[in-house]
């Protein structure tokens, strides 16, 4: 099976603190997956590993088989939706159309001004005039008009209502269907991570608790959900008792 995401022994120092240790996982491509913990638990030194804005202290990480921000065309392949799904306020959404377009080699321009047509998105608006759930609809649409094999989103519906975040989900699981994409998401909502991943992680304690299919997982602890699965492999004193 391919691997989308492979790390051995993955680790991040800050100083003398550690925010992502000993991280041995293998994902397979053509998922959707959920990365989740605690605040500080490692999660964005992860997804920023793996996009290649950070160099690892320890260990090695390969994203689609190459090492991560290593070359342009390594670049090419993966989307990162920043915490926040950052955009700039002053410039409307054309112009962050053609700014996408100048900067990625494979830049679909059908698939963005469909996107944009379809949400309702006024080409001429500017951005910081736009409701939090449009501008995380628009910082979508810049990651998948990319046209990445690998679209890693950092806690991208944290600040939306529930309408919104409902609405950017479904957005990013019909994307993810009709363009065979895989896809690396973290939340601390773990009742949004349900609706949409077919594959979790646990990070806790700057360390991986575990990682695998949702259904395997489940079917091996019958009495609980997926949420009730993830909040005990986070609390360290729960972990023995799930594991039996």
């Amino acid at each position: 099976m391919t691997s989308v995401l492979q790390a051995q022994a993955l680790g991040k120092k800050y100083g003398r603190r550690w925010a992502l240790r000993d991280c041995t996982i293998d994902i397979p491509a053509g998922r959707v997956v959920g990365l989740v913990g605690p605040n500080g638990a490692g999660k964005t030194t992860l997804l920023k590993l793996a996009a290649g804005q950070l160099e690892p202290t320890s260990g090695a990480v390969t994203v689609l088989g190459g090492r991560p921000g290593h070359e342009p065309a390594q670049l090419a392949k993966v989307g990162f939706v920043a915490q926040g799904t950052p955009v700039y306020n002053t410039l409307t959404v054309a112009d962050h159309l053609r700014i996408g377009a100048r900067l990625n080699p494979r830049w679909d321009a059908p698939l963005a001004l469909e996107r944009v047509e379809r949400l309702g998105l006024a080409r001429g608006q500017q951005a910081g005039r736009l409701s939090g759930g449009q501008r995380a609809q628009l910082a979508l649409t810049l990651g998948l008009a990319k046209r990445p094999e690998l679209l890693i989103l950092d806690e991208p519906v944290a600040s939306l209502d529930p309408l919104a975040r409902r609405a950017f989900l479904q957005e990013l699981t019909q994307a993810a269907a009709e363009h065979a994409l895989s896809v690396l998401l973290s939340s601390h909502l773990v009742s949004d991570l349900e609706q949409i991943c077919d594959y979790v992680i646990v990070l806790a304690g700057s360390r991986v608790q575990v990682a695998g299919e949702v259904g395997r997982l489940l079917a091996g602890h019958p009495p609980l959900g997926l949420e009730d699965l993830v909040l005990a492999y986070m609390d360290g004193s729960a972990v023995a008792e799930v594991r039996r």
